[in-house]
């Protein structure tokens, strides 16, 4: 496109370095989506039918393991679709809601780990008073509120990045990036450009004030109690920790690789951590929390053997 034009189409350039291995490439995507909705949708099934799991920390789980089939959903049966295709470019309605279920899948599980870390925080600092708490109309409202903030959040901000004048239409990865899409804009406005940093810090920084703030509260705790209650602590926690720290390593190279030249990385290995970011959270949050929580992981072996 060399005038100024709203964009029409977009052409994902990244497919072309994996044409000899495409169907490689699209099998392992599917043996690894199939493994995702099977894992995610056993264990929403297991907490909603269990009467005993109807506790706080396991609703949140719920909403995060059905956060993990919509981002995967959203993405990956495009992205197999792609990789079988001869041509790579998509229209831009198709693009822009790429980026809008990408960007409120991201929200949302930040969002979902705050809630979680709020969770452990009320257990471990003020177990006596937990039930009166964290009820269940409570934990419902705040499950209510992450998946609200998150799309109305990008309900409003997505057709800033809809309404630009493009010169280019190339983007060299394999799903739609809102930065990527901004400089291909012959110009984006200072309102547009502070926009994006005020939304990710909606959406990365505001999640991380009560993750911080239950953490610190946690660790003060620890220090003052027994070792029984330190280790009960670190059993709870160390699941949610490592949802976190993957989960935030996956939106980093996702972002470095939007803001910066980056192909001194080998082609096939960018591709793979490009889709990191649904296929190894939404993997590997059942797998931790369904093999590290006891009662979750009882119920599944109750029925496993039935």
């Amino acid at each position: 496109m060399e005038n100024t034009t709203q964009i029409v189409l977009v052409v994902l350039a990244a497919y072309g370095n994996i044409d000899q291995l495409r169907h490689l490439y699209f099998s392992i995507v599917v043996i690894f989506y199939i493994a995702i909705v099977v894992a995610n949708s056993v264990l929403i099934l297991v907490i909603c039918v269990e009467k005993p799991l109807h506790e706080p920390m396991y609703l949140f789980l719920c909403s995060l393991f059905a956060n993990e089939l919509y981002g995967s959903t959203a993405m990956l049966p495009f992205i197999m679709t792609q990789m079988l295709s001869d041509k790579h470019d998509v229209p831009a309605s198709h693009c822009f809601l790429q980026i809008f279920t990408l960007y409120t899948y991201a929200s949302v599980e930040y969002c979902n780990l705050a809630a979680m870390a709020y969770d452990r925080y009320v257990s471990i600092c003020y177990p006596l008073h937990y039930s009166v708490i964290m009820t269940t109309r409570r934990v419902n409202m705040i499950i209510l509120l992450v998946w609200t903030y998150s799309f109305i959040k990008f309900t409003i901000t997505v057709p800033v990045t809809v309404s630009l004048k493009f010169c280019e239409n190339i983007i060299d990865k394999v799903y739609c990036d809102i930065w990527l899409l901004n400089k291909l804009a012959c110009s984006v406005s200072t309102f547009n450009s502070i926009s994006i940093y005020v939304v990710g810090f909606l959406t990365v920084g505001v999640p991380l004030i009560p993750i911080s703030f239950s953490y610190i509260k946690i660790l003060s705790v620890c220090l003052k109690t027994s070792k029984e209650t330190k280790q009960k602590a670190i059993s709870t926690c160390t699941p949610h920790i490592a949802s976190l720290v993957n989960f935030t390593f996956a939106c980093f190279f996702d972002i470095l690789q939007s803001r910066f030249d980056i192909t001194w990385i080998p082609a096939a290995l960018r591709i793979i951590l490009s889709m990191y970011l649904m296929i190894c959270q939404p993997l590997l949050s059942p797998i931790m929390y369904g093999l590290h929580i006891s009662k979750i992981r009882n119920v599944c072996h109750k029925f496993l053997v039935l």
